[in-house]
């Protein structure tokens, strides 16, 4: 385990989020981060690259780059070579970037390694949760969508650019797919805090429903 790669890629991270929107900023990445190597204990796996993809998957999230899915990937590789990572460390940390995403997930390969099961659940279990719901309204509030509105239902089954064209209300997200999360954990360990956390949604959701209808 390289920790002073770590420690750079902390540095680089850290420097080239400065400034993004709070859903999807360096603290985001931290507990992404943090999470991974929660789960990682439990399981058998090299860590330097589940911390590695960890740090580096949101690097160019393709939602504030105009939709472009080759940026986080260009960044990533050009600093792992300026860092002398191997060639086989890079492709696996690039093959989680490219993979990790929820709107892809009907273009991933079967069989994944473990290290992407690990960084992906990290990433779905900080989308879920006090802090998803917290995230959920702040990217809301970003592209000024509306809160809720009780004639728009939510669009179920939606293909990847349906998903990614889509401009529904914040409390649609979470049945499109914040909701959905629970049942896409890979990890013994993220389905237990997955649990915890899903239940805390649907918590909130009633509470929102009453507070609505007054």
């Amino acid at each position: 385990m390289n920790n002073v790669l770590i420690e750079r890629t902390v540095d680089f991270v850290k420097q080239k989020l400065y400034g993004a929107e709070a859903g999807h900023d360096w603290f985001h990445i931290e507990r992404v981060w943090k999470l991974s190597k929660k789960i990682a204990e439990t399981e058998t796996c090299n860590l330097e690259i589940v911390e590695l993809s960890a740090l580096l998957h949101d690097i160019a999230d393709p939602k504030f780059h105009g939709g472009d899915e080759t940026l986080a990937l260009k960044i990533s590789r050009e600093f792992l070579e300026k860092e002398n990572v191997s060639e086989e460390i890079i492709d696996q940390v690039l093959f989680i970037i490219k993979n990790i995403s929820f709107k892809n997930r009907g273009e991933v390969p079967e069989n994944l390694a473990l290290e992407l099961k690990i960084v992906q659940d990290a990433d779905r279990l900080d989308a879920i949760g006090a802090i998803g719901i917290a995230r959920t309204f702040s990217f809301g509030g970003f592209k000024n969508n509306l809160m809720y509105h009780p004639d728009i239902p939510p669009k179920l089954n939606m293909s990847k650019e349906e998903y990614k064209r889509n401009e529904g209300t914040t409390i649609n997200h979470f049945y499109e797919k914040l909701l959905l999360l629970k049942d896409l954990m890979n990890t013994k360990k993220g389905k237990e805090i997955a649990e915890e956390r899903h239940n805390f949604m649907l918590q909130f959701l009633d509470q929102f429903y009453k507070e609505w209808n007054v």
